[in-house]
């Protein structure tokens, strides 16, 4: 994917699920460049036998994709994965919008009450996604050669308007 010019002043970031079959393809170049070209992970482990059965969403910092992410869910519960920001674009709050958008639509579907949502996460990511209520458990490990720690959010914590708020819940 070509490389895409940064923005200045106040961006306007946004992120969405998408369906289109377009969109996908974009959200995927997004993650080929971030995985594949920036971290060297191989092609066949980015793109994989989930894409079918996940839900995908695509940031946009001023109408120009920028992020892309992804869920299902797993024996385990819900898997959130997939997070990757176009290197230009980090530092906007694209994470943020991305990590948002992806746990209001989990709340959304009557079909994840009550489930564990778990993520493996790159250690620089690990600050984001413990804004939102997630959690470390369990020892370091490695997938594709990345250092990673699995995270967990309690299906009680509450989340309203794009926000983790407080403390779970009883």
């Amino acid at each position: 994917m070509e490389k895409l010019q940064q923005k200045t002043g106040n961006p306007s970031v946004k992120a969405r699920k998408i369906h289109s079959d377009r969109d996908v393809e974009t959200a995927k170049k997004i993650r080929y460049e971030v995985f594949v070209l920036g971290q060297n992970v191989p092609v066949d482990e980015e793109i994989d036998s989930f894409e079918s059965e996940s839900r995908h969403f695509l940031a946009f910092v001023d109408d120009v994709p920028c992020g892309a992410a992804r869920w299902r869910f797993t024996e385990h519960g819900v898997k959130l994965e997939r997070f990757a920001v176009l290197e230009e674009y980090r530092g906007m709050g694209v994470g943020s919008a991305l990590v948002g958008a992806v746990l209001k639509d989990i709340q959304d579907d009557p079909a994840s009450a009550g489930k564990t949502m778990y993520l493996h996460a790159q250690v620089s990511a690990m600050r984001l996604y413990g804004k939102f209520g997630f959690e470390k458990t369990g020892g370091i490990f490695q997938e594709c050669a990345i250092d990673h720690y699995k995270m967990i959010r309690s299906p009680l914590l509450p989340f309203q308007g794009g926000e983790f708020v407080g403390k779970a819940v009883n």
